[in-house]
């Protein structure tokens, strides 16, 4: 079974070439979304973020993400100290959900598989790439937020051209070239391969 990467910047439409695998039936696995549920139902990643950034990032049992954003994304080392304990959760239970899965391929989505060291995991990356104008659009309206915040965390992310440069296939998300004529073309390829 080949284990195939979805990759890009924030804003990219990492989500939709996945949906779009989905629909192919392929299984789909969205790291970043699970790193989320991680967060606030695994106890140990629990106790070590309450360790690492105080009691006050949940409420009512619940993880003030807001709070937790502001505090990470203004500091570059306390991104990575939640980097360190978030990643490693999520690529075990990424290994184990792969290995539970008997079709041709699997499809694994998260922002930061080169960054996380993930990739090296996978057989084939493809990255998803779109105009920085429009990944800035999308996610200042995806996230209702601000043109400053969306820039910071793209600054904390690795340069859009290296990290397609690191793929093995690129899907251009553009609103010019037809996303599921891509995907198809990748899906009869990833077939074949396996």
């Amino acid at each position: 079974m080949l284990k195939i990467g979805i990759t890009g910047g924030i804003g990219s439409g990492k989500s939709v070439v996945t949906r779009i695998f989905k629909t192919l039936g392929i299984p789909t696995l969205d790291a970043d979304s699970f790193a989320k549920e991680l967060m606030e139902s695994n106890p140990e990643v629990r106790e070590q973020l309450t360790e690492a950034f105080g009691a006050s990032i949940f409420k009512e049992g619940k993880l003030d993400r807001a709070a937790l954003s502001k505090l990470v994304f203004n500091d570059k080392a306390l991104l990575e100290k939640l980097n360190g304990i978030v990643h490693p959760a999520v690529k075990k239970y990424g290994n184990l959900w792969m290995e539970q899965q008997s079709s041709a391929y699997v499809v694994k989505e998260a922002a930061l598989f080169f960054e996380s060291g993930s990739a090296k995991d996978m057989d084939i990356m493809i990255g998803v790439s779109a105009p920085e104008a429009l990944r800035l659009k999308r996610a200042m309206d995806r996230d209702n937020s601000g043109e400053a915040d969306v820039r910071k965390r793209m600054s904390n992310q690795m340069d859009e051209a290296e990290k397609m440069s690191r793929c093995d296939y690129i899907v251009y998300n553009d609103e010019q070239h037809s996303l599921i004529e891509q995907i198809v073309h990748l899906h009869k390829i990833f077939l074949k391969q396996a």
